[in-house]
């Protein structure tokens, strides 16, 4: 039978791991909103609550860890002298094998499944997507119009409407990364890499290369601007034709 200060102990130590979860929790709610960038896109909006649901599901695991941690330092601290005795096993507490196991299992599972949803819903096309060829080269990206013979260093997209990332690279390997839409792909040498989105937000955008690439790595972004379809029309017949 366990003695009133084991009990106590045990007490304290849950009481420790329910007041860390619960911050948690409410850090992992407040702090995406905070310091991502304002989601412009479904996709935007998709990376934010897939950021604040595995935090929300991390927080009583790493709370526990840490809970476990302070109450071993508050209650289990060696005061002697010379090489402390061995710890007692707990290998085989069939109990806490069972608990961790299948939490861990559960936990592993619908992160799976959450992540094979997103990726099937970034990769999703509806049929009509508008195309931009992206090229990439030491330091800059250019954004072409299929079609229209348009090509510039500025991104412009149509409001709500789906657009098809065509990526490629001219010298090493980049990362084409539209911070407030949330999708990244990588702009190889040779290679035509595609990622969809849909813009649903009016406003100004940010790309930017997120695998080191050279000298001038850091400077190597792009300002893009999501506008109206009329917008976007009158700007594509304001460019001069570029071969």
């Amino acid at each position: 039978m366990a003695t009133s200060e084991g009990k106590q102990s045990l007490r304290t130590f849950f009481w420790s791991w329910g007041i860390l979860t619960v911050v948690g929790v409410v850090l992992s709610i407040w702090l995406p909103h905070r310091y991502i960038p304002t989601p412009m896109s479904n996709d935007g909006n998709l990376s934010i609550t897939t950021t604040i649901l595995f935090s929300i599901l991390a927080a009583p695991v790493a709370s526990g860890v840490y809970a476990a941690a302070l109450h071993i330092i508050r209650h289990n601290r060696y005061r002697g002298e010379g090489v402390p005795p061995a710890a007692p096993q707990i290998r085989e507490n069939t109990k806490l094998l069972v608990t961790w196991l299948t939490t861990s299992a559960v936990l592993t599972v619908f992160v799976l499944v959450w992540g094979l949803g997103a990726l099937a819903a970034e990769n999703s096309s509806s049929g009509n997507p508008l195309v931009v060829d992206v090229t990439g080269q030491q330091w800059v990206w250019s954004f072409a119009y299929p079609g229209t013979h348009v090509v510039s260093n500025e991104l412009y997209l149509p409001n709500n409407r789906e657009v098809e990332f065509r990526v490629t690279s001219e010298d090493v390997t980049h990362g084409f990364w539209v911070v407030n839409f949330g999708v990244q792909v990588d702009a190889n040498p040779g290679v035509i890499t595609t990622i969809h989105t849909t813009p649903d937000k009016l406003g100004t955008i940010e790309v930017r290369c997120e695998q080191f690439c050279g000298l001038s790595h850091a400077f190597m972004d792009a300002i893009g601007h999501v506008v109206t379809p009329s917008q976007f029309s009158a700007w594509l017949a304001s460019q001069p034709a570029r071969a």
